[in-house]
């Protein structure tokens, strides 16, 4: 069976690993109120930091610096704001260890994810550092032969970015990157149980040089009041949100008054489906990553897991085997596969969640724990789950799988697409019959026979309530610019 956590005494911690204050046009300072709040290691929590609450006035100077430094970024050469990122990119190779044990110690994921993510998450800068050059422009004569089309592509402005708790390192640079590279100025805003994930990368883009005001950082305090005071700004022209679609409503609502251009990396529901001609070896591979990889806290975490009845037993079996050889515990030490959850609370939802699955018919094959000495609960197998049940239709965002057992895959697609979200989806079969399932499925991403799609070079986003235009790939940079159309009379 798998291990709950139990005492284990890290030693990789460095006094000054962390910085706990906010950054401003270029200087890291405490907030205006003096306040702070407690950042928590979800391990066994214990207070690892105090950091910084903006107040108001912090909020305004935040924008008002980026304001202040827009048409000078702009101005700069697009090759100059690529070595600039470039630049970050080799630091956070050089310091990958560092900067995972920076997410380890306030997310509370394990080893692996975090040095995973670590990896990913530097890769945009590298990626978007190549893009920087690469703006497409265009330049045409008119049908009618009366003028020359000039499409040109500009920085959209200061950028409101808001990333959260689960990725806190990649969330932000996947959105961070683009941006600088676009020329646009950047005030992030980062959860509140991950901000020090967000100030090390904050400093390491300091350190390469980037200009004040370029890049700021705010952590306010009521959270929901100060962001749309930001939002209403008329100089905050960019919202790019990552986090749930309840909160990403209430954003876009807010950001009708001033017609401020978002884009939304929304909640998840993913289906897995497991076709009656898969590759059992790989599809309990694929659905090992694709749930249990960040501790199931991903928004592309295969939520709910529909089996065709030939192979329902087969796989119950052996996925029962696979996750009872997990283990879970603190993330510094490395031979854990499963961390902590990110709070006390969110682990008490997911023993709620699992607790009404039970009493909704479901039946606990294995796991189901929850442990006193910090945020952990046990990998869990749930089946007899029943579709449109509260698991069902919930996003677990924790180690749970939840099976459905299905019988036909009309079926199977008509389950996999009732949900008001459209992110992700995962597919496992003999690959001719599992390609025409996929693009039946109403998901902006399908991964088949594989359990994790995420890569800088290809477009992250999904459809219905899952979000709004898409992130990395060469579409990632289109989200921070505007076009510009401007009419020239024809040459002689």
């Amino acid at each position: 069976m798998t291990h709950l956590a139990d005492p284990f005494v890290a030693d990789l911690f460095v006094a000054d690993l962390f910085v706990a204050d906010l950054f401003i046009d270029g200087v890291w300072r405490p907030g205006g109120g003096g306040e702070r709040f407690d950042v928590i290691d979800p391990s066994d929590l214990s207070v690892i930091a105090r950091f910084a609450a903006a107040t108001e006035d912090d909020c305004m100077a935040a924008v008002d610096a980026a304001a202040g430094a827009q048409d000078a970024w702009a101005a700069t050469a697009p090759r100059e704001r690529g070595e600039l990122l470039r630049a970050a990119y080799e630091i956070l190779t050089a310091e990958v260890e560092r900067f995972a044990e920076i997410i380890v110690r306030e997310n509370g994921k394990s080893w692996s994810d975090a040095i995973g993510e670590a990896n990913y998450a530097k890769e945009f800068f590298r990626w978007f550092s190549e893009e920087a050059v690469r703006i497409p422009g265009e330049y045409r004569l008119s049908p009618a032969g009366d003028k020359r089309i000039v499409v040109d592509r500009q920085p959209i402005g200061v950028s409101l970015l808001i990333t959260p708790w689960n990725f806190p390192a990649a969330m932000a640079t996947r959105k961070l990157a683009p941006a600088l590279a676009a020329g646009c100025t950047t005030i992030l805003k980062p959860a509140r149980e991950t901000p020090l994930t967000a100030a090390y990368m904050v400093e390491v883009l300091r350190r390469v040089g980037v200009p004040a005001g370029v890049v700021n950082l705010v952590t306010p305090v009521p959270t929901g009041p100060l962001v749309a005071k930001m939002i209403n700004r008329p100089e905050v022209r960019k919202l790019s949100f990552t986090g749930s679609t309840e909160v990403g409503r209430d954003l876009l609502h807010a950001c009708a008054d001033t017609v401020v251009s978002t884009s939304m990396e929304l909640g998840g529901n993913a289906p897995l489906i497991v076709l009656p001609g898969a590759d059992m070896d790989e599809t309990i591979e694929g659905t090992l990553i694709a749930k249990i990889r960040n501790g199931g806290a991903a928004c592309t975490a295969a939520n709910r897991v529909y089996v065709h009845s030939s192979r329902h037993d087969e796989f119950v079996e052996r996925m029962t085997a696979a996750l009872s050889a997990l283990s879970v515990g603190p993330g510094l030490d490395r031979s854990r596969q499963v961390g902590a959850l990110v709070s006390v609370a969110e682990r008490d939802k997911i023993a709620d969640l699992v607790d009404g699955a039970v009493a909704d018919g479901a039946t606990l094959v294995c796991g189901g724990k929850s442990s006193e000495l910090g945020a952990f609960y046990d990998v869990t197998l749930l089946t007899g789950v029943r579709h449109g049940t509260r698991i069902n239709t919930t996003e677990i965002f924790g180690p749970v799988v939840a099976v459905v057992r299905y019988d036909d895959v009309d079926e199977a697609v008509r389950m996999a697409n009732d949900t008001e979200y459209g992110l992700m989806a995962y597919v496992f079969g003999e690959e001719r019959e599992a390609m025409a399932v996929a693009r039946r499925l109403e998901a902006g991403m399908v991964a088949i026979n594989r359990g994790v799609v995420s890569d800088p070079a290809a477009p992250f986003g999904g459809v219905k309530q899952s979000g709004l235009g898409r992130e990395g790939s060469s579409e990632g940079i289109l989200e921070f610019l505007e076009e510009k159309y401007i009419a020239l009379n024809p040459l002689p």
